[in-house]
């Protein structure tokens, strides 16, 4: 079966072994994804993740529901194929990273994301040997070469599931380095999602909460956290 049915025909989903990794079975039928490869995953904890999603469907699929599904559809489908083209995407962040963009004032909102970057730009100096330049205001700041080719080799080092958390927590924060921190475990999701929403936060203090902005964060923050699970799955024993 290709792409997502409309109605549960199935009465059970399991994990099925394969030379190449882990697949996901629909009573007898493999499940494949959209672009009609056969959807296997690396680890079983990802396959598992993947027949839960579609033992949970009651009548009618909802892909909104699916996440982990989603996810390992866009990397066979669409990573996999597009390799250097998404890691070069995503290693650009590192030349206009969030973290270096620091405000003029007022002095409580730079203190405020002194606090919060200044660790992170830390951490990739000394841990990805890869050290990047903070500038006030918005005009662009040029980062040292040698950065930008480390961090470019590193994204490229990622395979392809890897590649499409990677892209999520880095294409939402708008952090190249707080999602490689995430990725490597320096920090946790739900801690670096507050991180990257510094600016948001401190406008949202002084002029009060737009519903609208609110729930589109909500939803971002969603998406965020589900890339830091696919990565834990992925990375299962």
């Amino acid at each position: 079966m290709s792409g997502w049915v409309k109605k549960r025909f199935w009465k059970q989903a399991s994990v099925v072994e394969t030379g190449d990794g882990f697949g996901v079975a629909l009573d007898v039928r493999t499940l494949k994804t959209p672009a009609k490869a056969d959807l296997i995953v690396p680890s079983r904890a990802l396959a598992l993740a993947i027949a839960a999603e579609w033992d949970a469907v009651e009548e009618k699929i909802d892909p909104r529901r699916m996440p982990v599904t989603r996810s390992a559809n866009a990397a066979i489908d669409k990573v996999s194929a597009q390799h250097d083209e998404v890691a070069d995407l995503i290693a650009a962040y590192g030349g206009t990273d969030l973290l270096c963009y620091r405000a003029e004032r007022p002095q409580a909102l730079i203190d405020l994301q002194t606090a919060a970057w200044d660790p992170y730009l830390d951490w990739a100096a000394q841990e990805l040997s890869a050290p990047l330049s903070a500038t006030q205001g918005v005009v662009h700041q040029t980062q040292p070469r040698d950065s930008l080719e480390r961090l470019t080799a590193l994204v490229h080092g990622l395979d392809a599931f890897e590649l499409t958390a990677v892209h999520d927590l880095v294409s939402i924060s708008g952090s190249l380095i707080l999602g490689l921190a995430v990725a490597r475990g320096r920090v946790d999701a739900e801690t670096a999602w507050p991180l990257s929403r510094v600016d948001e936060d401190w406008q949202a203090e002084q002029w009060g909460i737009d519903d609208d902005a609110a729930e589109l964060a909500e939803s971002k923050r969603q998406d965020f956290l589900h890339a830091e699970r696919f990565l834990e799955l992925l990375r299962a024993e």
